[in-house]
């Protein structure tokens, strides 16, 4: 199986840019459509964005669109999530997840439970 270790979060200010990194290793990378989720304090982890095998698709949640882009390198086993003008609301703990599902975004709309592999989670604070 697939194993995920996320980097890159932080401390930023309101409308401030984040970019985080996820590895993967232990398995074929392009095996996966890959996402991030997060988790705020006292609420439930949430879908934030997702990709397909090879980046054909991806999916958005509403309170991310136009604001945050997700990507991966095939060649490098990593996916990235570029979150642009940051709000506080955006503070929360984020993982990578991964999900072989070939479903996913293309027929599926997928959530946070479509993902079956996690990370240990990156925390990113968002000052007013």
């Amino acid at each position: 199986q697939v194993q995920l270790v996320e980097s890159g979060g932080g401390l930023v200010q309101g409308g401030g840019s984040l970019r985080l990194s996820c590895a993967a290793s232990g398995d074929r990378f392009t095996d996966y459509q890959m996402a991030w989720l997060r988790q705020a304090p006292g609420k439930e982890r949430e879908l934030v964005a997702g990709i397909t095998f090879s980046s054909e698709k991806s999916y958005y949640a509403d309170f991310v669109k136009g604001r945050f882009t997700i990507s991966r390198d095939n060649a490098k086993n990593m996916v990235y999530l570029q979150m642009n003008d940051l709000k506080p609301e955006d503070t929360a703990v984020y993982y990578c997840a991964a999900s072989k599902n070939v479903l996913l975004i293309v027929i599926q709309t997928p959530t946070a439970r479509s993902y079956d592999y996690w990370g240990q989670g990156t925390q990113v604070t968002v000052s007013k």
